[in-house]
């Protein structure tokens, strides 16, 4: 009897330790299998998964990351997600969208948000004679800070003078015509907005010169050294920086100039950035 008890006792011990052992493995195989799936990504989900990371990731616009990156493969994944969110993976002027914070100092007018015919903006005034040519207006918040900035630059013996300012969708119309039939449509929208599309209609952005050299000459002066040093501390940023081109879709104008309020307008000066980079990080995030 005691025999068989002990070979009883065996057996169990051998199922018990063989079940013990088939679970173990079986688990083993399980989280194995598991793991391998999470590791197995195609390079297109790869890509995405450090987008995602990025703060002003959209997932809507994922395909559009794709493609871009694939377009432009020695650029960093930040700029893509960046270029993508702005627009410029589309030509100018096609996927637009009409401008949202109108009457408010952070509204973005480029060439993919457009004001409409109908829009003036609210409160603007004429500049002092003392700081512009004649008849030159901003809306109230940006014309105090010009008139403000103009001043200061004075009292250290420059000119710093309002000669464009505020432009109506009518304005615009006949303004780009004129260079359409000058030098083309193609050469005309590389520093010419179309009606709709101009940051002028805003209220919110001057062009200066200095009373002495033509205003495509500013950049010669020392205004323009003035400017870049201290233009931010009036809430004023350069709208469209010599190394941002292919950012705002114009080329260089050493002499526009867009307000922007001063808190915005030192951190775009501070972190090098555009209007169009600043409102992807910060305000349509």
């Amino acid at each position: 009897m005691k025999k068989k008890y002990k070979l009883k006792k065996k057996v169990k011990v051998l199922l018990t330790f063989i079940i013990c052992i088939t679970i173990i493995t079986s688990v083993i195989v399980i989280s194995t299998t598991k793991d391998t799936t999470k590791k197995v990504l195609t390079p297109e989900q790869k890509e995405i998964k450090k987008m995602k990371k990025i703060p002003y990731y959209k997932e809507k616009n994922k395909k559009r990351y794709l493609a871009y990156q694939e377009e432009k493969k020695d650029l960093p994944i930040e700029d893509v997600v960046m270029h993508v969110n702005i627009g410029i993976d589309k030509p100018y002027y096609t996927n637009t969208k009409k401008a949202t914070n109108l009457n408010e100092t952070p509204l973005l007018v480029n060439k993919y948000y457009y004001l409409t015919e109908d829009y003036v903006p609210e409160n603007l005034e004429e500049i002092s004679l003392s700081y512009a040519r004649s008849g030159m207006q901003l809306v109230h918040e940006a014309k105090e800070a010009f008139e403000t900035l103009s001043e200061e630059a004075k009292k250290e013996g420059m000119n710093i003078i309002a000669m464009s300012s505020y432009r109506s969708y009518e304005y615009q119309v006949d303004l780009y015509n004129r260079y359409v039939e000058t030098d083309g449509k193609e050469a005309a929208d590389t520093y010419s907005a179309r009606a709709g599309y101009s940051e002028h209609q805003t209220g919110l952005a001057v062009d200066v010169y200095n009373k002495e050299l033509p205003y495509t000459s500013f950049e010669q002066t020392e205004e323009f050294t003035w400017m870049q040093e201290n233009a931010y501390k009036y809430g004023f940023i350069l709208r469209f920086p010599k190394d941002k081109v292919n950012i705002t879709g114009y080329q260089y104008e050493s002499w526009h100039y867009r307000y922007v309020g001063e808190e915005v307008a030192e951190y775009i000066h501070k972190n090098n950035l555009t209007l169009e980079e600043y409102y992807v990080k910060e305000l349509e995030n």
